[in-house]
């Protein structure tokens, strides 16, 4: 689950844009906004039909943002419903009936979001997407103009690929600095301080969903004496290890912390105790399975979950998952403990 795909390098990738796509959610729906009121104060002079595929863009928007981390691969869902923010566009266009019409400009407001997304493939393919619906709706509607004034068509072209350029180039700054803030440069994984805005995110969202949120805390067993007796390079191959183990399990839209140390953490949107609880036991299972980083392993994990119905308190939750996994660290390590009044231990 954790693995690439056309769209993106690799799992962390994947964490990345989901990331990115609720930070884009609430500016998309300004965007949507503004180009509403421009369209509404244009209509008397170029027609009232030209509201509709700005409702049905935004449609699939909101339908793909209510799903999109529910899907195994959703970089797909994703593209799918970029892909049809320009067939939309490419409509209006052709129902203005003039590819010389402002409307063509509009093919560049969705490439700004693509590399804020995607890897180099996907800009690449977006953008070639978008280029090739500007051409076939340019010639389609008015092939005689286009071949009289080139210009037409050649500026618009132009906007979109210097966008993509631009928007490609600060986007990749701005990821760099963030990942060092945000990222464990050991692992890989998210660190405690992308841990915080992200637990406040799932408290809002629970407190109008009512959906739970299940969470892992584990510790890796006898961590030290690993570093103790093969020194910190043998120590940091186990982490990684341990790193990769832990993503490959889980699912695409579950979120895995390293907080420091050997101690990591996982959010489980919607899931309640029983859910949390087989997940941790199969992170357990997993990390004692073969050896990491050429060292034989094993992880002592305490969960706990918010209510259904409730809204999540992240404090109350990590604080009934440490004293969780603190009994299974003293029942023996290498175990599944549940805050107290829930299931036996595994």
């Amino acid at each position: 689950m954790h693995e690439g795909s056309w769209l993106l390098r690799d799992g962390m990738d994947r964490e990345r844009m989901l990331d990115m796509d609720r930070r884009l959610q609430p500016v998309r729906r300004s965007a949507f906004g503004v180009l509403a009121v421009a369209l509404l104060a244009c209509a008397p002079w170029v027609g009232w039909w030209t509201i509709v595929p700005l409702v049905l863009a935004a449609g699939i928007f909101k339908f793909a943002d209510a799903r999109i981390e529910q899907v195994k691969r959703p970089e797909y869902a994703m593209f799918a419903a970029w892909a049809a923010s320009q067939v939309i566009i490419a409509g209006s266009v052709a129902l203005a009936g003039d590819p010389g019409t402002t409307t063509m400009a509009w093919f560049a407001i969705p490439i700004v979001t693509l590399s804020a997304r995607f890897s180099a493939r996907g800009i690449v393919i977006g953008v070639g997407v978008t280029l090739a619906l500007m051409a076939a709706v340019a010639f389609a509607v008015g092939a005689d103009a286009v071949i009289a004034d080139p210009p037409q068509l050649i500026g618009p072209i132009a906007t979109v690929i210097a966008v993509a350029i631009l928007s490609t180039a600060l986007m990749r700054s701005d990821r760099e600095h963030r990942s060092e803030a945000v990222i464990d440069q050991l692992t890989g994984m998210l660190n405690r301080k992308a841990l915080a805005p992200r637990a406040n995110e799932l408290s809002q969202q629970s407190s109008v969903s009512g959906e739970p949120i299940g969470l892992i805390l584990g510790d890796l067993d006898h961590f030290k004496r690993v570093n103790d007796t093969r020194g910190h390079a043998c120590g940091d191959g186990v982490l990684r290890d341990v790193a990769y183990v832990l993503r490959k399990e889980l699912r695409a839209f579950d979120l895995v912390y390293r907080l420091g140390g050997e101690e990591f953490l996982v959010l489980l949107p919607g899931a309640e105790l029983p859910q949390t609880e087989g997940v941790a036991e199969a992170l357990r299972e997993a990390v004692a399975r073969e050896p990491l980083g050429g060292e034989d392993m094993t992880m002592s994990f305490g969960v706990s979950a918010s209510r259904r119905g409730d809204a999540f308190d992240y404090e109350t939750v990590f604080a009934e998952a440490d004293l969780a996994l603190y009994e299974a660290k003293r029942g023996g390590r290498d175990r599944v403990c549940a805050a107290a009044g829930a299931l036996a231990p595994f």
